[in-house]
C-alpha cells in the first residue's frame, strides 16, 4: 500500500468520523417542558380536575438567543407559553414569547378556502411536526399545508408549502394575543407588503413582505371574533412571508426586515440560526455521559438562553421607560426574571454572554434612572446579586457608580423596590399578622422571605459597596445581613413569621405552602436554609453540627401532605420542592458538614427525577418559563454551582459528565474532569494545587484552568 493510499484512507476516516458525530444543536429537544405532569406521584397530590399543574410552560417554535422574535405555534391562548402538547389543534404562529401567560403577540395562520372567522384552527399531529434550534415545522391537517418557521433576531420568516392549485391565505389575528388587547391595525403597503401594529400595553409594530402578490385584506367579524385576511395572488405552491417586529414603529420594523433578512432564502436564514446555537451551545462541550443525559444536558443549555428579549432596533432606537423613543450605545433589554433567574441563569449568561450580560445590566439601569429605583421582578431586589456577581466576575460594561447609586436606593428609600423596607430597617424583619386560618392564597407580606431576601441582597450592595470602596454604607449594610436570624424560630428550627409587636405568629405550620402570607410561592421548610451569604451562621443558629445535619434529613424525608395542593408547587423530595425556585440551593447544604455525598444523593435524584418526565418524557416539574430550572441541570451536571450568585465562586459538586469543557470570555477556559464514579468526593484539585474545602473562584479563572474531581 503506498504512502499516498495511506494518506486518503486516514483522511476519509477524519471526515466520516467526524461527520457521523451529533451536532450540539441535535442534541436539542425544544418539546421539553411542554408536556402537562399529570402524574399524582410526581406531583406530589392529585390536581383537581381539568387543573393543568403549572410545570414547563415552554414552547418549541424558532428563536436565537435573547432575541426581540421567538415565532413558535399557539395551541392554546393564556396558556403560559401558549403550545401544550396535549392539545390539537395549532391556533396560529405568534411572534413573541416567554412562557408566562404574556406576550405571544400578532398572530399569523396559513388557511385556504372560505374562512369562518370564529372556526379556522387546524389539527395537527406530532407525526407530522418537527422543531430544531431556530426552525420549527408541523403540517396543518386541515388545509393539507406544510407551515415551516425561523427567525433572526427581530424578524420571522414563514414558509408554507400548499397543495398545488389551493387559494392561499393568511389570517392575521390581531384582537388576539397572551395580553388584553386594546387596539390593532393592519393594512397593504403596495402588492407585497401589510404593515401594522398591537397593542396590548406596549405596542409591537410589524412589516412584513410576501413573495405573492396580494389581492386584497379583508375584515371579517363576528359575536365573539374579528380577523384579518390577506388572500394572495396563487403564482405558485409556496407562499413566503418575512415579517420585521419593532417596539418603536413600523419603519422601524421594516428596517430590522431589510438589515437581516431582505435577499436570502429561508435555507439561508435557518442554518444562519442553526450556526448561531452551534456557536452558543458548543462554548460547553461534554463527553463521558449517557446519550439521554446529554440530551437534556444541551436541551436545558438551550432553554437558558431565550429570555431576557431584545427590545432595541437595528439603528440603536427604542421605547424607554417612561414611553419616550431614544438612540443608545447599547443594546435594549426585557427586564430579566430576577426573582428566579438570578440565581443560576444570569450567571449563566454572564459566563457565556458576557456582552449581552451588559446590556441587560445597563438596560436595567436605564429603566432605574427614570424612576430612581433600580427595578426588580416579582418578589425580593434580586438586581443586586446580579450586578455584584457580574461586577465581580469581571463584567464591567456598564455605569457601575449609577447601579449601585439605584441600589442603594433600593435598600435605604421608601416607595421603590423594596416594600416596608422602613419597617425593615426599623424592626430588622417585615412582620407578619396573625390569620387564625390562613389558606394558600391568603393576602399578606410574605415576610418571612422578603426579610431572608433582603439580607441576601443587603450583603450583595455590602459587595459592590467594598469594592467601590464606599466604607460608609458597607458599614452600614453589614449589620443587615444577619436580619435572617430575627425570624429563626429556636423551639421549631425554622424560620418564623413575626408580628408587629415581636411575637411569634400562632397556628404555626411548617408544612403548609403559601403563595404571599409568611412565605413567598413555599412553606417552612423550603424557605428556612436560604442564608447563602452566611450558611456558617446559619448553622450557628442549631445547638450542633449535627442537629443541623439532622434537620437537613428532616427536609427530605418529611413527607408532603398531598392535601396541601399550590399550583405552582410541585414535585418533592420529602418537603423539598425542586417545582419551583426558593429552595433550589438547599442540596449543596450537606457540603457545609463535611457530608458531601449526601447532597450528591440528593442532586442525583433531582437530575434523573425532574427532568424529561412522564410518559412522553417531555414534562418538567415546574415553571421553566424564563429558564431558571434549566440553568440548575447545566451547572449542577457540569459539577459547579453558584451557590451564592452574589459571590464570584462556585459550588463544587460531582459532575454527570467525564468531561466537561466550559469556553469563557476572552481565551479563558475551565476544564472540569472526573476521576472514578461513586458519589463520594475524596479530593478536588484546582491548578493542579488540592482545594480546601468545596469552592473555587471565577477570580483565578485565567488560560485554561483545571479543575479535578475525584470520587471513591
Amino acid at each position: 500500500m503506498t504512502k499516498t493510499t495511506i494518506l486518503c484512507i486516514l483522511f476519509l476516516f477524519f471526515v466520516f468520523s467526524g461527520s457521523s458525530q451529533k451536532q450540539h444543536t441535535n442534541y436539542v429537544n425544544t418539546f421539553l417542558g411542554t408536556a402537562p405532569l399529570a402524574d399524582s406521584v410526581q406531583i406530589g397530590y392529585n390536581p383537581p380536575k381539568d387543573w393543568r399543574v403549572w410545570a414547563g410552560l415552554t414552547y418549541p417554535g424558532s428563536s436565537l438567543p435573547n432575541a426581540m422574535v421567538q415565532l413558535s405555534p399557539i395551541t392554546e391562548w393564556h396558556s403560559g407559553a401558549g403550545y401544550e402538547y396535549e392539545d390539537t389543534e395549532i391556533l396560529g404562529f405568534t411572534h413573541t414569547n416567554k412562557g408566562h401567560w404574556n406576550l405571544c403577540h400578532i398572530p399569523f395562520l396559513p388557511v385556504s378556502g372560505e374562512v369562518n372567522p370564529t372556526n379556522f384552527a387546524s389539527k395537527f399531529s406530532h407525526e407530522n411536526e418537527l422543531a430544531t434550534p431556530g426552525y420549527y415545522q408541523v403540517l396543518l391537517e386541515r388545509y393539507n399545508l406544510n407551515a415551516e418557521l425561523t427567525s433572526t433576531l427581530r424578524c420571522g420568516y414563514h414558509k408554507y408549502t400548499f397543495k398545488k392549485g389551493d387559494e392561499q391565505k393568511l389570517v392575521v389575528n390581531l384582537s388576539q394575543s397572551n395580553e388584553r388587547v386594546r387596539d390593532w391595525k393592519i393594512q397593504q403597503d403596495g402588492d407585497f407588503v401589510f404593515k401594522g401594529f398591537q397593542n396590548t400595553g406596549s405596542v409591537v409594530y410589524f412589516y412584513a413582505q410576501a413573495n405573492h402578490k396580494i389581492n386584497k385584506i379583508e375584515t371579517l367579524k363576528s359575536v365573539s371574533s374579528e380577523i384579518s385576511v390577506v388572500d394572495f395572488a396563487n403564482s405558485d405552491d409556496v407562499l413566503e412571508i418575512k415579517i420585521g417586529l419593532s417596539f418603536v414603529s413600523t419603519e422601524n420594523a421594516k428596517e430590522n426586515l431589510e438589515a437581516e433578512i431582505a435577499g436570502k432564502s429561508f435555507a439561508e436564514i435557518k442554518n444562519e440560526a442553526n450556526q448561531t446555537w452551534k456557536n452558543l451551545l458548543s462554548k460547553i462541550k461534554v463527553s463521558g455521559g449517557t446519550e439521554r443525559e446529554t440530551e437534556l444536558f444541551y436541551s436545558s443549555l438551550y432553554r437558558s438562553f431565550l429570555w431576557p428579549a431584545l427590545r432595541s432596533d437595528v439603528n440603536g432606537e427604542f421605547t424607554d421607560e417612561t414611553g419616550k423613543v431614544v438612540k443608545k450605545d447599547f443594546r435594549y433589554y426585557t427586564n430579566p426574571s430576577l426573582w428566579d433567574t438570578y440565581r443560576n441563569k444570569l450567571v449563566l449568561l454572564g459566563m457565556l454572554s458576557p456582552d449581552v450580560c451588559s446590556d441587560v445590566i445597563q438596560s436595567l439601569i436605564d429603566k432605574g434612572e427614570k424612576t430612581g429605583f433600580m427595578p426588580t421582578f416579582f418578589h425580593g431586589d434580586h438586581a443586586a446579586p446580579f450586578i455584584s456577581g457580574s461586577y465581580l466576575r469581571g463584567i464591567r460594561d456598564y455605569d457601575v457608580k449609577s447601579a449601585y447609586q439605584l441600589l442603594l436606593n433600593n435598600a435605604t428609600k421608601e416607595g421603590g423596590t423594596r416594600p416596608y423596607i422602613s419597617e425593615y430597617i426599623e424592626k430588622g424583619y417585615i412582620s407578619t399578622p396573625n390569620i387564625e386560618k390562613p389558606e394558600v392564597e391568603t393576602k399578606a407580606k410574605a415576610g418571612v422571605t422578603k426579610t431572608l431576601e433582603y439580607a441576601y441582597d443587603d450583603y450583595a450592595v455590602a459587595l459592590l459597596a467594598k469594592e467601590l470602596n464606599d466604607s460608609e454604607n458597607y458599614k452600614m449594610l453589614l449589620p443587615r445581613t444577619h436580619n435572617y436570624k430575627n425570624l429563626f424560630n429556636q423551639p421549631t428550627g425554622l424560620m418564623c413569621g413575626r408580628t408587629e409587636n415581636g411575637d411569634w405568629v400562632k397556628n404555626f405550620n411548617p408544612e403548609y405552602p403559601y403563595y404571599e402570607y409568611m412565605y413567598r410561592e413555599a412553606n417552612a421548610w423550603q424557605s428556612t436554609f436560604f442564608v447563602p451569604h452566611d450558611t456558617k451562621g446559619l448553622i450557628a443558629l442549631y445547638n450542633s453540627e449535627q442537629e443541623f445535619e439532622n434537620k437537613l434529613d428532616s427536609l427530605y424525608s418529611i413527607p408532603w401532605n398531598p392535601n396541601y395542593i399550590a399550583r405552582n408547587v410541585s414535585s418533592f423530595i420529602g418537603q423539598y420542592c425542586h417545582g419551583n425556585q426558593p429552595d433550589h440551593s438547599v442540596p449543596f447544604l450537606y457540603h457545609f458538614v463535611g457530608k458531601p455525598e449526601k447532597s450528591q444523593v440528593i442532586l442525583d435524584s433531582i437530575m434523573t427525577r425532574f427532568y424529561g418526565m412522564g410518559e412522553t418524557g417531555l414534562a418538567l416539574c415546574g415553571m421553566d418559563d424564563a429558564g431558571e430550572m434549566s440553568a440548575w441541570y447545566v451547572f449542577t451536571a457540569m459539577g459547579i454551582y453558584p451557590y451564592s450568585p452574589a459571590d464570584a465562586e462556585y459550588i463544587v459538586s460531582v459532575p454527570v459528565f467525564k468531561k466537561v469543557e466550559l469556553s469563557l470570555n476572552g481565551d479563558k477556559k475551565l476544564l472540569i474532569l472526573k476521576k472514578n464514579s461513586t458519589n463520594k468526593i475524596t479530593n478536588i484539585t484546582f491548578n493542579n494545587q488540592k482545594v480546601d474545602g468545596f469552592f473555587i473562584s471565577h477570580q483565578d479563572f485565567s488560560g485554561i484552568s483545571n479543575l479535578l474531581v475525584e470520587t471513591e
